[in-house]
């Protein structure tokens, strides 16, 4: 993250040297003294702001900015400290500072000729990220021009090609436009541009189009704790799409734990930067820290966390919505009847006034009347609202699943009888029936456990390939494990879906419990099947753990007679009965090497025939070559 916006370039010399010796230096007059200097509120200026001026107690220094690929150095942002020990150390203090003396052109003047010129003196040829406000940047054209500008770098030995001016403060863009020409210039000049905490509420999307900047930095927000949050990771992901489309590289700020550095790392992002890389120090830095650098060498694959609840993608829109015309408030019954009578398939008619539905009127329900002895002749030209039900389902037509299964449960069945009628803003569309709506809901919930299963909100199908792809394509030695349970059909039978679903549920439990979240990764297949896809050195020992305690813990789930005895008795699947012992857990293991496969279909197809394998030789936990099972 930048700490602070950095000076106007129209400022060039050291604090110290003498105007005249920089003058004589730089070949460019006396004229060109540093702005910060020649200002009267330094010169006079009674706050300790002013004094760290003037005194030359303010230095700068340089964070390192690393590539993910490898963790190599690609660059050095400048920032800026007060004197070590004093309550001016620390960037914000200064910022507060600048504020309350008046000082913040002249505070940002004085950051960039300290990180320039610091940068020149040690002879550094690495790239230099250095902050500067929209402003301030708009300014320095215009004082300068972009033949001064490069003059400017080329008095301090910095070539333009290797700064990056990181733009601060864009929130207080007022003409985007002209800000862009201004950027335009800068880049021309072989300069590149970056755009600063992208995401804190204050950037600008449209800017980032705009001024397509070379690099973009992605807000702390969204980094720290990456590892733990699927939405900031899906955020992230969204980033990464639109950097894509612009041709940005994105830079990940304010990296502080191993975890977040390898979910970063393995999402792709290009650069990082942050404590747990690197913090800032007077010198830049030749590599990262040590215990980074042993993250970058380290290819095991990160588990991505992943959202703990079933989608709710599923919604209305998905419906075949019935396109039936509506009655008036002063329809007849012989109308409605006519109408029934060319809609043969038409379970229900809305009644609307104007464009607002008010009432349902059941098909099955009307007829049966209307078809009784001299109805028509006495109620046939009246009203038909004597039929309606006045409290109608209405759904808008992007209600999610999860509002519309309140029709399936609801006491009053006339909502399955009638239907629902679909609106749009609150105008009357059409028609739903409730076996549409059986059918909606019964595929958008198989849909949604293929992304998180429901009852464990572990990853479903889906999320469990993804994660085998790119074990397969980072080349990394994985062993995959499926486990399933042993007699769980008699026990659900005979206990209940309750107790079948806190068994399954222990499964998920202990499943976590024995494995390192950080790189071992756990799904769902669905029902009391699992995987397990362990990097872990120790995945031999924690599995055999997992069926141990399984054992233990699975039998509290028992009454005491069948406790006692063992088992239970069950009918077989073949409706015999016969005795079936109590739960255990299966585990099927297969290392799976470098390069043997090339999909996830054929993992967790081999994981599968180990599975099978186990449970069928009784085994807790069964461990296979890929090469035993391709024999069988």
């Amino acid at each position: 993250m930048s700490f602070l916006p950095l000076a106007a370039m129209t400022a060039i010399p050291a604090m110290d040297s003498s105007p005249v010796d920089l003058a004589r230096r730089l070949g460019t007059g006396a004229k060109l003294m540093p702005i910060a200097l020649r200002s009267n509120a330094v010169r006079r200026g009674r706050g300790p702001l002013a004094g760290l001026m003037r005194s030359n107690g303010l230095y700068p220094v340089y964070q390192p900015i690393v590539s993910l690929l490898d963790g190599s150095i690609f660059s050095h942002e400048a920032l800026i400290r007060g004197p070590q020990g004093s309550s001016f150390h620390a960037p914000d203090a200064l910022l507060a500072a600048a504020a309350q003396e008046s000082l913040n052109f002249e505070f940002e003047n004085f950051c960039v000729i300290e990180a320039l010129d610091r940068w020149g003196t040690l002879s550094e040829s690495g790239r230099l990220f250095v902050n500067i406000s929209a402003e301030v940047l708009v300014q320095v054209l215009k004082q300068c021009g972009r033949d001064r500008l490069l003059e400017l770098m080329g008095g301090y030995g910095v070539l333009p090609r290797m700064l990056v001016l990181e733009i601060t403060e864009h929130e207080r863009v007022t003409d985007m436009d002209y800000l862009a020409s201004v950027v335009q210039e800068i880049r021309a000049a072989g300069v590149s541009l970056a755009l600063d905490d992208f995401g804190d509420g204050r950037s600008s999307l449209r800017l980032w189009s705009q001024l397509k900047p070379e690099f973009v930095k992605i807000d702390k927000y969204f980094t720290k704790d990456i590892s733990q949050h699927a939405d900031k990771l899906k955020t992230i992901q969204a980033l990464q799409q639109i950097a894509a489309i612009f041709d940005t590289a994105l830079i990940a700020e304010g990296i502080e734990t191993e975890d977040d550095l390898r979910v970063l790392r393995d999402l792709g992002i290009t650069y990082g930067q942050g404590y747990f890389l690197g913090r800032p120090a007077l010198l830049p830095r030749e590599q990262i820290d040590a215990e980074a650098l042993d993250v970058m060498l380290d290819r095991r694959v990160a588990v991505f966390p992943e959202l703990r609840r079933a989608s709710n993608a599923g919604t209305l829109s998905r419906l075949a919505v019935v396109e039936a015309p509506p009655v008036s408030l002063t329809t007849t019954n012989d109308a409605l009847a006519t109408l029934f009578l060319a809609h043969t398939k038409l379970h229900a008619v809305a009644v609307v006034d104007g464009i607002r539905p008010v009432g349902i009127i059941n098909r099955s329900l009307f007829m049966n009347e209307y078809s009784k002895l001299y109805y028509r002749e006495v109620w046939g030209p009246k009203s038909c609202m004597t039929h309606a039900n006045l409290e109608p389902r209405l759904i808008e037509r992007n209600h999610n699943v999860d509002e519309l299964i309140g029709i399936l449960t609801s006491d009053d069945q006339r909502y399955l009888a009638d239907g629902f009628i679909v609106t749009d803003n609150g105008r009357y569309v059409g028609m739903g029936t409730g076996e549409q709506l059986v059918r909606s809901v019964t595929e958008t919930r198989v849909e949604a456990a293929r992304h998180a299963n429901p009852l464990t909100f572990l990853p479903g199908n889906i999320p469990i390939s993804q994660h085998i792809e790119r074990l397969l394509n980072s080349g990394v030695e994985f062993v995959a494990c499926y486990a399933d349970l042993n007699n769980f059909k008699p026990f659900n039978d005979q206990y209940g879906y309750w107790r079948g679903d806190e068994m399954i549920r222990l499964v998920a439990r202990l499943a976590l419990a024995h494995c390192d979240p950080r790189c071992d990764f756990v799904g769902h297949v669905g029902g009391d099947d699992f995987i397990i896809l362990y990097q872990s050195a120790d995945w031999q020992q924690q599995c055999e753990q997992f069926v141990s305690e399984f054992a233990e813990r699975a039998v509290e789930l028992f009454d005491a007679p069948a406790r006692e005895a063992g088992g239970i008795l069950a009918e077989d699947r073949h409706g015999v009965s016969r005795f079936f012992p109590l739960t255990t857990i299966s585990i099927g293991a297969v290392k799976i090497k470098r390069d043997e496969f090339t999909s996830a279909e054929q993992v967790a197809s081999v994981a599968a025939r180990a599975k099978h394998d186990a449970k069928t030789c009784g085994e807790g936990l069964l461990i296979l070559d890929t090469s035993e099972i391709s024999s069988l």
